[in-house]
Parts: C-alpha cells; sequence; structure tokens
C-alpha cells in the first residue's frame, strides 16, 4: 500500500513539474524547506552571579528573547540558551564578603536570575550553568584537549597586571590613569605560572574572517574596533589560574590539578557545552553554529577575538553573528553591582509589567549606543505609547465592533505574511527600535483612518446588517489590521499581542478590560 501511495505522489509530482515547469515549482520548494527547516540558534552571555541582577542584564535577555520568538513566529527551528557563570574569582571573593560557601552563595544568587525568566517573559529553552559537572565541565575540558591537541596551549611564568572586576589580564595602555574604565579600580599584581593560549597565531585569520563579515559583528562600529585591535597585534593570553588564588573553585585542568581554568575560556564554552560538544551530541550537530550571540560592549573582545580563535584552534565551526550592545547608564554612569547604582529589573517588572519594560527597553533606546535609564520617562513612554497608542485603539476597534457579527476574510495572518523586506532587513540588522517606530507608524496610520472615515457615524446606535456594506468594509478592515498588528508586536510585548489575538479571533467581538491602562 505505502509502495502505490508513494507512486501516485511520484505520478502527480510530475504532474506539476510539466505543468508548471520545473524552475517555479523547484523554487517553491527550496523556499519551503528554507522556512520549515531552517534553524536558529540564539544566546546571551551568561552573567556573573556575584550580586544580583540589574537593568543592564534585563536589557540583554529581552532583546535576546525578541530575537528568538521573532525566529519561531517564522516557522524556524529556533534553540535560545541562557545561563550563568558560577566559576569566576569574583563569585568567591563575593561568598567570602558574605561569609557562606561559594557553592552555597552562587545557588542563591543564580535563582534570582533564574526568576528573570518569568518577571520578564523570557522563552529560553535551556539555562545552562558553568558549575554543572555532568553538563559544563566534560564540554570544556574536551575544548582545553582539542587546543591542546592543535599545539595552542602551553605554559608558562607570568606577571601582571588583573582586573578581578573584567576577569582579565590587563596592559597599561587598558587602564586609565591606572584604573580600570570598565570597574573604577587599579588591578593587581599577579605573578604566577599558567597556561596560556597562541592568540598571535590566529592573527591573519581572524582579520580575514572579521572583515569579510564571515564572522559578522555588529554594529559596524565594533567591527573596525575589533579589527583595529586584531591589527594592531594580537597577544597570547593566559588561560589558566593557580589552584590557590582560584580558591580551589573551577573547573582543574586536564591533567595538572594545580590549575583551575582560565574562567573566560570556561564561560566562553557555555555556548557549545549546553548542546552537547562533550559528547557530540545530535543537538549539537543540529544548532551549532549560533546565528547569534547578543552581548554586552565590554566582553566584544572576548567574543569577537577570543572566542572565535579557541574555535578554530579546536577546529569548529564560528558563530554566524555578534551583536555587541551598548550600555544603560543611571545618570550617565554605567549601571553595574560594583559602582553601587543598580535598578533591580525584578521590581520594574512586577510594578508595571513585563509587557511595558520589554517595550520601553526596546524602544526608548538605539541597541548599539549607550542610554540614560529613567522611570519618569518610562512611564511617559507607557502612557504615550501603550496606553493611548495600542491600547486606545483596541479600545477604539473593539467599542466599534461590539455585538456586531462581522464579515471579513478568513485568515490566519503570520509573520511570514506580513513582514515587508524593510522590517525583515531591520531585524536582521537588530534595530528593534526602528522596528517598533514603524509597527507604532501603523497605529497612528490606523488611528487617523478611524478619524477621517468616521464609522460611528454611520452606525447610529444600530447592530450592522449585511446590507451595512460600507459600515461591514470599514469594520472588518480594522479587524484584520489589529490582528496583524498582534502578529507584529508578538516578539516584543506577547502578552499584549494574545489577549488581542483572543479578543479578535472570531466574527463577534466582545469588549475586554484595557490592554494597558493609563497611569
Amino acid at each position: 500500500m505505502q509502495l502505490v501511495l508513494a507512486f501516485v505522489v511520484l505520478i502527480l509530482v510530475t504532474m506539476v513539474i510539466i505543468a508548471k515547469g520545473w524552475g517555479d515549482f523547484g523554487v517553491s520548494c527550496l523556499c519551503y524547506n528554507y522556512s520549515t527547516l531552517r534553524k536558529f540558534y540564539v544566546t546571551n552571555a551568561i552573567p556573573y552571579v556575584n550580586a544580583p541582577p540589574h537593568i543592564g542584564h534585563a536589557l540583554e535577555f529581552i532583546q535576546t528573547d525578541v530575537l528568538a520568538r521573532f525566529h519561531r513566529a517564522l516557522g524556524e527551528d529556533v534553540f535560545y540558551l541562557s545561563g550563568a557563570d558560577e566559576n569566576a574569582l569574583k563569585n568567591v571573593l563575593a561568598a567570602e564578603a558574605a561569609g557562606v560557601s561559594v557553592a552555597d552563595f552562587v545557588r542563591t544568587t543564580t535563582a534570582a536570575y533564574e526568576d528573570l525568566q518569568s518577571v520578564l517573559n523570557l522563552s529560553y529553552d535551556d539555562f545552562i550553568l558553568t558549575s554543572d559537572r555532568e553538563r559544563h565541565w566534560p564540554g570544556v575540558e574536551k575544548l582545553w584537549r582539542a587546543c591542546l591537541a592543535s599545539g595552542d596551549i602551553y605554559q608558562k611564568d607570568y606577571e601582571g597586571l588583573y582586573c578581578v572586576g573584567c576577569e582579565e589580564f590587563k596592559t597599561e595602555k587598558d587602564l586609565v590613569e591606572g584604573v580600570c574604565p570598565e570597574h573604577g579600580k587599579p588591578p593587581e599584581l599577579v605573578r604566577e605560572k599558567n597556561y596560556f593560549f597562541r592568540l598571535s597565531r590566529y592573527q591573519e585569520e581572524l582579520e580575514q574572517l572579521i572583515a569579510s563579515d564571515s564572522y559578522r559583528i555588529v554594529p559596524e562600529t565594533r567591527k573596525n574596533e575589533v579589527l583595529s585591535f586584531v591589527r594592531s597585534g594580537l597577544t597570547d593570553f593566559s588561560i589558566s589560574r593557580s589552584k590557590e588564588r582560584a580558591r580551589g573553585w573551577g573547573i582543574p585542568v586536564p591533567g595538572d590539578e594545580s590549575q583551575v581554568i582560565y574562567v573566560w575560556y570556561d564561560a566562553l564554552a557555555n555556548y557549545i557545552t549546553a548542546l552537547g560538544y562533550a559528547e557530540d551530541s545530535g543537538r549539537f550537530q543540529k544548532y551549532w553554529p549560533a546565528d547569534a550571540h547578543v552581548v554586552g560592549k565590554g566582553i566584544t573582545r572576548f567574543h569577537a577575538v577570543y572566542w572565535p580563535a579557541m574555535l578554530l584552534s579546536a577546529g569548529l565551526a564560528l558563530p554566524k553573528t555578534l551583536f555587541v550592545h551598548g550600555y544603560l547608564t543611571a545618570e550617565g554612569q554605567k549601571i553595574s553591582k560594583s559602582l553601587g547604582n543598580v535598578i533591580d529589573p525584578s521590581e520594574l517588572g512586577k510594578k508595571y509589567g513585563s509587557d511595558t519594560l520589554r517595550y520601553y527597553l526596546l524602544r526608548a533606546f538605539s541597541p548599539f549606543e549607550d542610554g540614560d535609564f529613567s522611570l519618569p520617562r518610562l512611564e511617559e513612554t507607557y502612557n504615550a505609547d501603550l496606553a493611548n497608542g495600542l491600547g486606545n485603539l483596541v479600545s477604539r476597534i473593539a467599542s466599534l465592533c461590539e455585538g456586531s457579527t462581522l464579515e471579513f476574510e478568513d485568515y490566519e495572518p503570520t509573520l511570514g505574511k506580513l513582514l515587508s523586506p524593510e522590517l525583515r532587513a531591520i531585524m536582521d540588522n537588530f534595530e528593534f527600535h526602528r522596528y517598533l517606530e514603524l509597527v507604532w507608524a501603523r497605529i497612528s496610520a490606523l488611528d487617523r483612518f478611524i478619524n477621517e472615515r468616521k464609522p460611528w457615524e454611520l452606525l447610529g446606535g444600530r447592530e450592522p446588517k449585511a446590507a451595512d456594506r460600507g459600515l461591514q468594509e470599514i469594520l472588518s478592515k480594522l479587524v484584520c489590521e489589529v490582528r496583524e498588528l498582534a502578529v507584529l508586536v508578538a516578539p516584543f510585548i506577547p502578552q499584549a499581542a494574545e489577549k488581542i489575538a483572543k479578543q479578535f479571533g472570531d466574527r463577534r467581538i466582545k469588549l475586554a478590560a484595557p490592554l494597558f491602562p493609563r497611569r
């Protein structure tokens, strides 16, 4: 029976090819396979858990979540990875200051980051911990051995200036008046014997890959900064610390228990260990390389230079794109745990709702530049764009349609159908603010349409009948438009989008509570 069915299908396919021509049929098949089989693997940087999360973390998590939701809505096979970096020396020092064990300390603090999943409505598929001895450690050890086998790991005595905040050795040119510009503190002088990675070996190859966009860095300004750094000459970097200085916390160097693997070598590997790199799992084969890494500008060098060099050494494919976002500031200063000006995203999310916080962070700031976070501006944006914008439009349309049985085209709007080439290009360039600007221009245009056509005059207190063609056309257009808006905004404000889709899901529209009550 199966053979008969297969034969019938083959005949039908042949008939279509003859009728339509192979060109059209082949293109349609290729497009179908691309849209249904394409994968999209996206990650955010895993934060140190030496202190609770701040609003800067929320920005990055939300940006990454929007990308994941956007590509899922396009029908792609998405895997979104988040996690926590628990092996850093700064975590050890924070635990000592708190008077608790490192294990207990990171367990408690990591929980605060995991709580953001519900507070910010994040849709990640996995949350990897670098302290996980079963999932993470074997992959890090495998990566180390692969780089060692390539001749890129060697040992030597070293003396240098170390910034614990950055978890990185600094040169004099990295400092401003003797202090780390990122953390505002002078580094400490460290002398010890470490293992080093031959970064210098990959200078020409990295330059070519980055300059040609084979490894794409967005925005262009960050790409140019990285190229300038690479062309200035790459030096080998330390990838281990003495067990004594690491307080015995972290992953031991394979074959040398006196050393602990450098936290960045360890942390960067999370992007492959979570997929099952250690056992070369089906998930790793399916999703690697990453389609997009989302990181803050302070860790560009690790992701744009160190990480691709490590992958080249290990014989692994490079990620496709590195998106580098700017910082949020408070009164012009970078928001950070070390500076003590932290804004708690959990409190904001609980007070204003996840959609409000998501929208503000994505719309009010350029993703590539620093932006000053302001509660008054958040509330202003909420009232102007959400309450008086989208929320008011939805209420107006629902009020006009209440109790009516409408006639409109029976179709299910999808992002793939609605996405213009301009919007697609904007998202491919991570310009979230511009995407929302264009969608909100459509909201404004729809408001103007209602004001110009004045459907309430046609309604005149009556329930619209089938004969009222003019009114039916206006109301049907409004419902179709608002359903499409729900699809377009769903990656950004998913809760509101779901409510709109439910409210306007059939031909009999009902009033509902305001999406965004005025404050």
